[in-house]
């Protein structure tokens, strides 16, 4: 598993509208891309949930990376290319996923929380810890999905949860789920990967 996530923002007086309107008329195109196992269209709102941005800021969760790479080459990002420019793009290798009590309903948030490994800190007790976490998480009411992933060219982990209503304050950056592509989320497997 990859997780992927790229962030574009926006004006402060940019009319999240149009971001909502393109989500809604080409959400579904990925609906059943090959290799995805989920791709969660975030947004931020400034001033709403804390935002202090317009974001569009989808992530992803990838069960091949040959289908990430895909993606990233082929005509759907093209076109995010075309109309916003061509954004940096955040990825991480993955070490735990499960889906949670909620998986069955479709979320309406996700968190992201970005921590950065202490220079002095063993990685593996800290992912381990990070892992144990998201175990108990994954059995708290309301979780859509919870998954793990490292970036160890920073060593940082990033946490990612989907919600299935609000998310707590707590959890990190909060975004609003316009839309869910999950066609392989059978393929993410569950539990610990590595």
């Amino acid at each position: 598993m990859h997780a992927m996530q790229y962030a574009i923002t926006l004006p402060a007086d940019y009319d999240m509208q149009i971001i909502r309107d393109r989500v809604r008329t080409r959400g579904h195109l990925l609906d059943d891309f090959p290799g995805l196992g989920l791709k969660a269209y975030g947004i931020r709102e400034r001033g709403v949930d804390g935002a202090p941005v317009n974001e569009y800021a989808p992530f992803y969760l990838w069960a091949e990376p040959e289908a990430m790479n895909r993606f990233l080459l082929g005509d759907g990002f093209r076109g995010v290319v075309r109309d916003f420019g061509r954004p940096a793009v955040r990825n991480w290798q993955g070490l735990f996923h499960r889906p949670g009590p909620a998986a069955g309903a479709l979320p309406r948030a996700f968190t992201r929380r970005t921590v950065t490994l202490a220079e002095d800190a063993d990685p593996a007790t800290v992912i381990a810890q990070a892992i144990a976490g998201h175990e108990e998480l994954a059995t708290t009411e309301g979780v859509h999905t919870t998954a793990l992933a490292l970036d160890p060219r920073r060593w940082e982990l990033v946490h990612f949860t989907l919600w299935a209503d609000g998310a707590p304050r707590s959890a990190g950056d909060r975004y609003q789920v316009l839309h869910l592509s999950a066609p392989g989320t059978g393929l993410l497997g569950e539990g610990q990967q590595w």
